[in-house]
Parts: C-alpha cells; structure tokens; sequence
C-alpha cells in the first residue's frame, strides 16, 4: 500500500504564537531570549528577524546588531506547550499515528489507509491546516510525501507558510536539484566532506556508487546513499507510544564508592549509547542518568546536550554531569544506568566558526573509524582509556 505521510509545521513557532496572542506583533520583527540570562541566545524569532540574520541560538548581543529594530520577549515555554497540545489533539481527530516531537510547532501524521473514511490526503491536510487556523491562529505549512525524510525537506522549501506534495516514485526526481543541507539527516562533517569534493546537491551525491561513497565518507556512506534517494522507512509513531530512547546499564562486581569506577562504566556506557545512535542514524538531545543505591535507593538526573549530539565523548561528558548531580548522597552504589533521550535527525548547519566545524569533522571521523573497527572485531576490540576500569586504565 502506497504509504501517504502529512508534515504539518508551523514555522517559527514560539513567535506565531506570541503573535496570535497579541496581533499588535504582527508584521514586526520578534527576536524571543531571556535578555537577564548570562549569555543569553536567541530561543525563537520571526521570519523578519531571519531574514535579518537571526539564528536560533545565536548570542543575544549579536542578533540585536544584527536587527536592533526587533522587538524583544521572554521565552513563555508554558503557552507554547498548551498550543503544541492543540496541534496534537486536532491531528489525533484524523488519525491514530500522530507523532510529535517537543514543542516546536511539527508533527507527522499517517493518513495511510484512510481514504475511503476522510477521502484523499491532500484534502486531510487541507482541512487540518484550516482547523489549526481556526483553533491557534497560526497558519501551518503542510506537505505530503511517501515517508517521513521527504515530507520533512519539502517543508524546508516552501517556509514560512504552503504546501508541497510529493508523489510515490518521485522522491529521488524531488531530492535531486536540493542543496545536502536540506535533506534531513545530513550532518556537518558530511557537508563539509562533500563539499571537499565539489558535491554539494543531493542528485550529485545519489549519483556516486555506494563503493565510491563509501571512500569518502565511510561509515556514514549507508545512510547518505539512501537519504539522498529519499529511501525512508521509519514508521509514524503511534499517538501515546512513549517516546524512543536507547539505554544501557551496568552493575558492579561489588558495590563501590570509587569515582574512577564510575567513571569508567559511565564511559562505557556512553560507548554503547553512541554506537547505537550512530546506527539508527539519530542525535540525542539529553542523557539520562540513574544511580542504584546499596541501600535499594535510585537517584535520577539529567543534562542537556546542545547541539543534539551521537559524540561517544560528548555524551560521557554530559552523562558525567549528571551523575554527579545525582550522587549527593555518597551511598556506594550497586550499578547504573544511562539512556539518550529526544533523539532526533542530526542538524545539518554548517559551524559559524570554521575552527569548530573542522573539530567537529575529525571528532566525527574517528567515531565513524571506531565504529568500523568494533563491527569488524568486537566491541572489545577497541576500547578508550576512560572506558577501562581503574586498576587497568
């Protein structure tokens, strides 16, 4: 059966919202920052503001050079959470695989199979759209598309507000002439490997033999060659399946108050989270930590990762902060776990900075090659010094 999904996106959200609040924001540049905040950065802003060069998390003092007539508004995360569950529950009216990301005005909707009850997508979309309007009063971009990868770009080309529909069969034809920023999935170290090499449209990189790719950007090779063909399985979620989250965990030998030993499994499972992601082609936007006490007690926390990271380091790193925040009470502890959550298409955004981007780059390299090397030989076969256990580091 020909799979019909809908991408409903309501561009910059945080600022339709305010402006359906309050309509005197209207037509008016809006930059939305916490302007007390210690370097603060810009959360949201309006497509005035965007096209004066504001980015989302850019440097407040930068984005007010760059368009000192925006009008400036604290973050209200609680408004765009209630106008998110809105946009939820009047997609759910037309089918039960609805899956949403955080509050940020996206969402997927299956319309497969639904024809004979609520007639042809295209005019499921519409009349969604037109509710929406109706309801929050901001007007959604839709398109419609054979998978999740394809409607998602198409909604890249006609922001801030249309539609684009993409036929079975031309997800290849449609992809071709796009920039490789547009196609989700694609990260920096891969438009900056394919750049090198002058390619730097998705035709011309579905145009190289998957062996050819595969020379220039190892192990991300499998992933570009089906991407740039618009080759997309993943399913639509189901309205209430929790959301997906790779987790491992580990126990002590013995229980144990040894930091360096906590630090090491930490690393280890960091190890194994990344892989994964790295395997399901996907980004985590936190790192969850849990620490089981001997006294049968857990403790919880979490940190943050921006930007959305599957850096085996990055991800120790956050895991460690979070542990740490978790161990207040110095119990010895019996084992761990670890999970990655938010998990997301890598953004595609080459760095402002070139130091960083090429940092990013070589970081990434080496995990393609750790990859490579433990799917040959074993996990084991290759192993960090923060990974090992104390007396053996």
């Amino acid at each position: 059966m020909e799979r019909s999904i809908i991408h409903l996106n309501v561009a910059d959200f945080a600022a339709a919202v305010e402006r359906a609040l309050d309509p005197r924001l209207a037509g008016r540049p809006l930059v939305i920052a916490r302007p007390a905040a210690a370097r603060a950065t810009v959360f949201d802003m309006s497509e005035e503001a965007f096209r004066a060069g504001v980015r989302k998390g850019m440097p407040l003092a930068l984005a007010r050079r760059r368009c000192p007539e925006a009008q400036l508004l604290p973050p209200r995360p609680e408004r765009y959470a209630r106008a998110m569950r809105v946009l939820f529950e009047t997609a759910l009216a037309y089918s039960p695989r609805v899956e949403t990301g955080r509050a940020d005005g996206h969402l997927f909707l299956d319309a497969t199979g639904t024809r004979r009850l609520l007639g042809p997508p295209m005019d499921v979309a519409w009349r969604l759209r037109r509710e929406v309007r109706a309801r929050l009063g901001v007007t959604p971009i839709w398109t419609l598309a054979p998978n999740k990868l394809v409607a998602k770009a198409a909604s890249r080309l006609v922001k801030p507000e249309g539609e684009y529909i993409v036929a079975e069969g031309e997800e290849e034809a449609f992809l071709a002439p796009l920039p490789l920023e547009l196609v989700p999935g694609v990260e920096r170290c891969d438009l900056r490997t394919l750049g090198s090499f002058r390619l730097r449209r998705a035709g011309e990189v579905a145009a190289l033999p998957l062996e050819a790719l595969r020379v220039l950007c190892g192990a991300r090779a499998g992933f570009l060659h089906e991407a740039v063909r618009g080759i997309d399985p993943s399913p639509v979620r189901a309205a209430g399946e929790p959301a997906p989250e790779i987790a491992a965990e580990e126990r002590f030998a013995g229980d144990t108050d040894d930091e360096a030993e906590l630090a090491a499994a930490l690393a280890r499972l960091a190890g194994r989270a990344g892989a994964e992601l790295r395997r399901r082609r996907l980004t985590a936007r936190r790192v969850r930590v849990v620490l089981h006490g001997a006294d049968g007690a857990e403790a919880l926390r979490r940190a943050a990762l921006h930007p959305p990271t599957a850096d085996d380091f990055l991800l120790r790193d956050a895991a460690r902060r979070a542990a740490a925040a978790a161990w207040s009470r110095r119990v010895r502890l019996r084992g761990l776990a670890l999970a990655c959550e938010g998990l997301v298409f890598p953004p595609a955004q080459i760095e402002l900075f070139p130091a960083a981007g090429e940092a990013g780059e070589g970081r990434a390299r080496l995990m393609a090659a750790i990859d490579r090397v433990r799917r040959r030989f074993g996990e084991e076969a290759l192993r960090v010094a923060a990974a090992l256990p104390p007396e053996t580091a």
